[in-house]
């Protein structure tokens, strides 16, 4: 029942913690929690979302046990083929953008853009209507747009 979402599970994790060490202990983790409480999946096509949903909430528990530290971004080498220079930039301002929406913002947003997950299983997963999430998105990419156009130099 697993085995089909794991590859997902496991992008999202690594979405969410920025580290691969990291994702793998909060999906396993996750998989641990789902079979503690499998009798609680009444659907087993209701599977993904469950697993989804369970994740995120794995990966907050994190943070209630302990404080993480942090590391600056500039402390770290770019390997060598990683992307011209303009589009670090521009992708670091993206995910800065996203990071800083609102947390009813965000989630809808990520998993929608980054994980490639439809209105209806956003809203599955999240147990919002299929309106709301359109709306949280839709918000979450305005208030994107509008922090890059603050920051671009008015044509006088």
């Amino acid at each position: 029942m697993v085995l089909p979402h794991h590859d997902d599970l496991q992008r999202f994790a690594l979405w969410l913690t920025r580290d691969r060490q990291v994702a793998e202990d909060v999906v396993q983790e996750t998989l641990l929690r789902a079979w503690r409480h499998l009798d609680q999946l009444r659907d087993a096509k209701a599977a993904k979302p469950w697993l989804i949903t369970t994740l995120r909430r794995e990966n907050a528990r994190r943070f209630e046990r302990r404080r993480l530290d942090t590391v600056d971004i500039e402390d770290h080498t770019v390997a060598s083929d990683s992307p011209a220079p303009e589009q670090r930039v521009f992708h670091h301002q993206i995910r800065r953008s996203v990071k800083q929406l609102p947390r009813n913002y965000r989630e809808p947003l990520t998993m929608q853009a980054f994980l490639d997950r439809s209105i209806a299983e956003v809203a599955d997963d999240l147990a919002l209507s299929k309106s709301a999430v359109m709306t949280r998105v839709f918000r979450a990419r305005q208030q994107i747009r509008q922090r890059f156009e603050d920051t671009l130099p008015s044509a006088a």
